[in-house]
């Protein structure tokens, strides 16, 4: 027996007209750096069609691939619905990536035409010549013509010229919601970065899930600042989510460092926004002597990586505000998880779930698996590989066959971890990252977070090490506060009560940074290549 309901189509057309048609007020802000520009929705919907009149003109087709190399700003966002909308394929290019990696994916997706800033023009110049597929660039805001040299035999267009005398209406294709939409690589951690095609009927779904009450909870009366870039994983689905809620965006453009943010906080007055731990620990760090006022913020949530649990007591503790983590990756669009507590929790009880990597939304089926292939219980200590499934999560990589990223239906995420009996996930580490000593296994997460509690250290990063007696230890590489001095043999003691005795580090390196991936991780990878090169001051502590 079938259902008497209409088989309406899900795609991110309907999306816009709904944001434009419901909302056509709401506000799209961009942070030009002291003041900010300011959009309508009706605005951003009439430039997105005017947009898609531009491409058209330049040959762009059904499913042909239009990349961004954009900050977040109102042009990328127009970009997001004029793509898709017209049949399309919008290709967020990472501006973090290293050369070659911009290289083979630019190749690898066979891009058409690529938006980008003019401020870093210079970094697409040094690949483009390896890029025939390349045909158009058109560039938003000023451009040197230094950068501007390396583009000869490409076309160029101005944005804000090639769209000014563009229709405002576009007659909007039918697509089939499972057309692809969007398409993402993976920060290329190991080997070449692997793409990911998100569908509209996925790009939907996840705008759903990642808007409703227990997740983000995006609602009309929000004004949301997306820290988070909008070349990573469709800036965790907020551009679509907002447009179905009619909550104002702030966009903070290339502004990533603390005093813009403290002055976009402070001036338009956000009730939610977004970003990885990496920006929320440099913030408070600028906020111990600067003012940054928080008070219009109902929560934040931090998510690319967990979130130490020292960064969120002191945002609770300074600024009043709870720091949400959530947990997921580009192959799943990438909300899996989200910390709020559950049901009927006391405030004052709320940290032992904020500190976890939360439980799963509504849509997406959860697993841990045994490296023996066994499904495990959900009792909080049974360790194993965190595997996912759901109307939003991949089942494949773009031009790659990779089984073994697979498993019946299931992603294998690579992360490892446990599921306690609430469905609260807690994660313990990269499969490639945890440490194995004397065939026992340190965590890397917990052993950072336990190190990231002492009130002088700013970062810390642990790598596993070679050694004769155990097979490999840890190396802890940690960033000290300004002005202090740390004293490995009293960090193993402050330890001591609060990890395994066995798991205490007896190698330290004092380092001025800890390298970061293109999303904001902690770079392991670079680590270990400069420990391998002898390039890090290793003190050993005494043993005993």
């Amino acid at each position: 027996m079938l259902s008497t309901m209409q088989n309406s189509q899900l795609t991110i057309r309907s999306i816009l007209e709904h944001g434009t048609d419901l909302y056509p007020n709401s506000k799209v802000y961009t942070y030009l750096g002291g003041e900010a520009s300011s959009h309508s929705f009706k605005e951003i919907g009439e430039r997105a069609a005017q947009l898609a009149h531009a491409l058209h003109t330049l040959g762009v087709r059904d499913s042909d691939r239009v990349a961004t190399f954009c900050f977040n700003h109102n042009q990328h966002l127009e970009a997001y619905y004029a793509v898709p909308c017209m049949g399309a394929v919008l290709h967020t290019l990472n501006v973090r990536l290293f050369e070659e990696q911009i290289r083979h994916v630019i190749n690898d997706a066979q891009d058409k035409v690529i938006i980008a800033d003019g401020f870093v023009l210079g970094l697409l110049g040094k690949v483009i010549a390896d890029c025939p597929s390349v045909e158009a660039i058109i560039t938003v805001g000023a451009t040197s013509e230094e950068a501007l040299s390396a583009f000869k035999g490409t076309s160029h267009y101005d944005y804000e010229a090639l769209i000014k005398d563009m229709p405002t209406m576009f007659d909007w294709p039918e697509l089939n919601e499972l057309h692809a939409a969007a398409m993402c690589y993976t920060s290329g951690t190991t080997g070449n970065p692997k793409g990911v095609v998100y569908s509209h009927r996925s790009s939907w779904l996840h705008a759903i899930a990642s808007g409703s009450a227990n997740s983000l909870g995006i609602q009309k009366d929000d004004s949301v600042l997306t820290i988070v870039p909008m070349f990573h994983v469709n800036a965790w689905g907020v551009p679509y989510a907002a447009f179905f809620a009619g909550s104002d965006m702030i966009m903070p453009g290339r502004f990533l460092q603390p005093q813009p943010l403290a002055d976009m906080f402070k001036s338009l007055r956000p009730t939610l926004s977004l970003g990885v731990p990496t920006i929320w620990n440099d913030l408070l760090q600028y906020s111990y002597a600067n003012e940054v006022d928080l008070s219009s913020l109902r929560y934040i949530t931090a998510g690319g990586s967990s979130p130490p649990p020292s960064l969120i007591e002191a945002y609770k503790e300074k600024f009043g505000v709870w720091m949400v983590q959530g947990w997921g990756m580009t192959e799943t669009s990438p909300l899996c998880t989200i910390s709020l507590p559950p049901r009927g929790t006391p405030e004052d009880d709320w940290f032992r779930y904020i500190v976890t990597a939360g439980a799963p939304v509504a849509g997406v089926e959860l697993r841990i698996v045994s490296s023996e292939g066994e499904v495990m219980p959900w009792d909080g200590s049974s360790l194993g590989e965190i595997q996912v499934r759901g109307p939003w999560i991949t089942g494949s990589y773009y031009n790659v066959t990779d089984s073994d990223s697979f498993d019946d239906g299931w992603l294998k995420t690579g992360d490892i971890g446990t599921m306690d009996k609430e469905g609260y996930l807690r994660i313990s580490d990269r499969t490639k990252d945890v440490i194995k000593s004397g065939g026992e296994w340190v965590s890397t997460v917990q052993l950072e977070n336990a190190i990231m509690s002492h009130p002088d250290i700013i970062e810390a990063a642990v790598i596993g090490v070679p050694d004769e007696r155990w097979n490999e230890r840890p190396l802890a590489c940690i960033v000290p506060k300004p002005g202090t001095t740390i004293d490995p043999d009293e960090m193993r003691q402050f330890l001591s009560s609060k990890v395994a005795k066995w798991w205490l580090p007896e190698r330290w390196s004092i380092v001025e940074v800890i390298p970061k991936t293109s999303v904001g991780k902690f770079d392991k990878k670079v680590l270990r290549a400069k420990h391998a090169k002898g390039e890090l001051d290793v003190q050993i502590t005494n043993k005993s």
